[in-house]
C-alpha cells in the first residue's frame, strides 16, 4: 500500500515567490481602476499578502479596504470581479497558467490591535 505524502504545512519558496509577484501585479491591476462593479469602483484597496495553492492553480488574495469602510461589500464585488481581474494578471504574468482568485478581509490587523490592547491593559495593571 503507498502512502501518501503529507501536505506542506509551510509555504515553499517558490509559492513566496509567486506570491510576491502575484501580489505586486494584483495592487497593479487594482489601482488602474478598470474594475467596473460598483461596490469596487473608486474604492482604494490595499493588498497585503496573495498565498497561491502548492500546485499553483489557485491564490488566494488577503485585501483590506482603506479605512475599513464597506468591507463585506467591496470583497463580494472582488469576488464577483475575480475572473475579469485574473484575465488582467495574465497579461503581466509569465506563468503557464494564471491562477484562480479569491478575496478575503486581511484578520492580521484586526488580531494584531487585540494583541495590543491586551499588551497594554495588562501593563496598566501592573502600575
Amino acid at each position: 500500500m503507498a502512502s501518501r505524502k503529507q501536505p506542506s504545512k509551510t509555504a515553499s519558496k517558490r509559492q513566496l515567490r509567486v506570491g510576491e509577484q502575484l501580489r505586486h501585479i494584483l495592487a497593479e491591476v487594482l489601482a488602474e481602476g478598470n474594475i467596473h462593479d460598483p461596490d469596487v469602483a473608486g474604492s482604494s484597496v490595499t493588498v497585503t499578502e496573495v498565498q497561491p495553492s502548492p500546485d499553483m492553480r489557485n491564490a488566494t488574495a488577503y485585501v483590506i479596504p482603506l479605512g475599513g469602510v464597506n468591507e463585506d461589500a467591496i470583497i463580494a464585488g472582488l469576488n464577483r470581479s475575480a475572473g475579469f481581474i485574473q484575465g488582467e494578471m495574465g497579461r503581466q504574468l509569465s506563468m503557464k497558467f494564471t491562477p484562480r482568485l479569491t478575496f478575503r478581509k486581511d484578520e492580521s490587523f484586526d488580531y494584531s490591535s487585540h494583541i495590543d490592547a491586551l499588551l497594554r491593559k495588562n501593563k496598566d495593571l501592573d502600575d
